[in-house]
This record gives structure tokens, sequence and C-alpha cells, in this order.
């Protein structure tokens, strides 16, 4: 292993949001390089995109690799509440922009950009872990350990942590603070889906609410393979008693769409149990560094925005990385953190609202209303910055308000 090198960007984490931070900086001539910490494919959760993602492989130029692979198509997301069903089609929503993503084993889904990346000439180092940053004068030099001890120091003007829930940057600089997100876990595995019911039942995305703050999810791919898994509160997942296989097939038998679907049918792996999901950090940037996707943020993966958000902040650190290095002026306070947290902060309305049950009463109304649903569903597909969107606009108090009013209609309808 080489002793030194010298980058432009170090890029820390080749999930998708370091690969559209590579691809985007490698396409504009600067010199690159991403290190991994394992090798791929590789087992990762957050398999369900939404459409908004889709502007940035585009825009990066890896549309067309991910394309060939034949991916499950998701074009809305279904949630279930007893015997009630709220239904959300993209095409139908306030916002233009794109009205398909897809439903991704990532494994192969983060494998098939960085297999893409390294067929252009990216540098991507795997099976490397970071171990310390140090910054120097207007430069940073970080120290890389190999899996047979050897060590690389790398000297680049920025460093791009992609890391995910490795939170490498976070980690090292003490960047970390509570999240204001409820504690929640999620435990979940894989099961070769024999029962699959014909037609667009057996591949739509969908969430079974068994209660209030718990759900379940179903998450179909094109291979015949399924993603099923609880979120829940933290001390709720743990008072279930046994192996994690014994937890999740107790946990099955809460759900009356599901359970016989799936009651007989062997876990491809021994489910994995994420602890407390929702992450926060002090700060999104510093001298030289910037943080991307679940390295800076992470909600609740009730709207699947987590991989929304990686790419959205990747791709736009990488391009005002760009014009740093031509030598243009950049304010990241503005241009990346403002803009960054406006977002997160309209989906965490989102998420905080489901868990007081108030979207649920929107969702679950017992009539439905054509145009607030398209603007919910703008926000769902990921278009969180689109101020004609009164659901974006007002998010703090539009929801609280429009769930008040649905109670009102209820006790009306009932007195």
């Amino acid at each position: 292993m080489k002793k030194k090198e010298k980058v432009d960007v170090l890029i820390i984490g080749a999930g998708p949001s370091g690969s559209v931070a590579a691809s985007y900086l490698f396409n504009e001539g600067f010199s690159v390089k991403v290190v991994e910490k394992n090798r791929f494919p590789r087992f990762v959760i957050g398999e369900s995109l939404i459409p908004r993602c889709m502007d940035h492989f585009e825009a990066v130029g890896l549309l067309d690799c991910l394309k060939e692979k034949g991916f499950e198509i998701k074009t809305g997301a279904r949630f279930l509440q007893g015997a009630k069903a709220c239904e959300f089609d993209f095409s139908k929503k306030h916002t233009e922009g794109w009205d398909w993503t897809w439903q991704v084993p990532r494994a192969d889904f983060d494998k098939t950009l960085t297999d893409e990346l390294i067929k252009r000439g990216v540098d991507i180092d795997f099976e490397k872990e970071v171990t310390a940053v140090d910054f120097v004068d207007d430069r940073s030099v970080t120290t890389i350990l190999d899996k047979d001890g050897n060590t690389l120091k790398v000297e680049a003007r920025f460093i791009i942590d992609s890391s995910g829930f490795g939170r490498v940057l976070p980690r090292l600089l003490n960047l970390d603070k509570p999240s204001e997100i409820p504690k929640h876990s999620s435990i979940f595995t894989h099961v070769k889906d024999v029962n699959r019911p014909e037609g667009w039942e057996g591949h739509r995305i969908t969430f079974d609410i068994v209660s209030k703050e718990t759900w379940l999810w179903v998450i179909p791919f094109s291979d015949g393979y399924t993603s099923i898994g609880y979120v829940g509160p933290t001390e709720y997942l743990a008072s279930f008693k046994g192996t994690n296989t014994e937890k999740l097939q107790e946990m099955m038998k809460l759900s009356d769409h599901y359970y016989e679907r799936f009651q007989d049918l062997p876990y491809e792996f021994e489910p994995r149990i994420l602890k407390n999901i929702a992450k926060s950090v002090k700060q999104l940037y510093g001298d030289g560094y910037v943080l991307t996707g679940n390295s800076a943020e992470f909600l609740d993966p009730v709207f699947s925005s987590g991989v929304a958000f990686a790419t959205e902040s990747a791709h736009l650190s990488a391009k005002l990385i760009a014009k740093e290095l031509r030598g243009e002026s950049v304010d990241w306070e503005t241009e990346y953190s403002d803009y960054i947290l406006e977002g997160v902060r309209v989906f965490s309305t989102y998420v905080k609202e489901w868990y007081t049950g108030n979207l649920q009463k929107i969702f679950f109304a017992d009539s439905e209303n054509p145009v607030i649903k398209s603007q919910i569903c703008a926000v769902l597909a990921g278009y969180v910055w689109d101020k004609t969107n009164p659901f974006v606009k007002n998010h703090h108090r539009l929801v609280k308000t429009v769930a008040h009013i649905t109670d009102m209609e209820k006790e009306n309808a009932n007195s």
C-alpha cells in the first residue's frame, strides 16, 4: 500500500451519496478518492427510494446503469390501518418531477453504482477504515487503515463524509447531538416471497400500521425476495423475548394483513436490529469537510426519505466544493446548511406528526380531499423545497390544522 496520496476530494463511504458526489466531481475533472470500510456487495437497510433521488442519479450520469438492472418499480406507497387503506400515487402529486422510482436490494443497487464508477476510472478503495483526520492549514490529512494493518495518509482539500450509519466524522470530530425525533428502533430481514400474490398486490410497497407508533414495512423486490421489518418505540421492541428471529416471528402476528403470507417462510438471515434510529449533528460542515446523508441527519424510515436526503446533500455539496476548488466564493451556511436543514425540518414535521397520530388521521379520514392528498404526496415524493406547496411552506402548522378539522368532521358525523 502507498504511504501517502494527494487528491482534491476524499469521500468516505461508497453508498448512493458517496457515488453521486464522486460521479459529479470526477465528471468535473477533479481528482477524487473514495474509501469504503466494507467490501461490496454488502447488506444495508434503506431499500425503498422516493422520486426526488432520481433527479440526482440522472444529473450525474448514473441513471442508465441503474435502469439496466430491472429493479422493482415504485410508483407510490400504500398505508394500511385495520380495514382502512390510503394509497399515494406519485403521478398525482402537486409538484412537477419524477413519478416513479425503485424498491431495491441495496447490496445490488449500491454495487451497480460503484461498478459504474470504477469502470469510468474513479479510485475506490474497499475494506479501508478511516481512523483519524487532522486539519492543517487549508488541507486535511486522513489516516486510513486496511485489513492487514497497513496505513495510508491521504491529503485532500475537502472531505465528504458519506459513511451513512458509520458516521465517521461525527464520531471523530464529536459532532453528534441527540435527535428531536422520538426514540424508535427497527427489526428486519428478507424472505423468499413464495406466497407473493399475482398482479399489483404482489409488487406494491405497503406500510401496515398496527398501532399509532408501531408499523410493518413490506418491500417486494424484482428478484422474488421481499424485505419485511417493524419499526416501533425502542422500549416496546425490547419487550419481545428470545432470538431476533423469535422476536420478529412474534411481531408478525400483529399484522392481520401479512401474517399468513409470511408466517411459514424462513428468514434469509437472522433479523437485524437498529436501535434509536434517528440521528442528528451539531453542524453539517466545517473548514475542509461536509457531512451528507445519514452521517448528518437521519429521521425515520416511515417515509423512505433516507436515500433522497443522502443524494440531495451529496449532489449539492459536490457542486459547492467544485465552485470553491475553482476559486469561487461559497457561503456554506446559506447555500448548504440552511438549504438542507430546511428540507429536514419539513420531513421532520411529517415524521413527528405521524407518531402523534395527526398525519394518520388525515391519511385514514372517512372523506378524501384530492388537493390535500396531492400536496402531501409531493412531500412523500421528496419535493420538500417546493414553496408553492402549502404542505411545504406551512408544514409546521398545516398538518395539525387539517388533523383538527378531520376530528371535527368525524365528531359532527357521529353526533
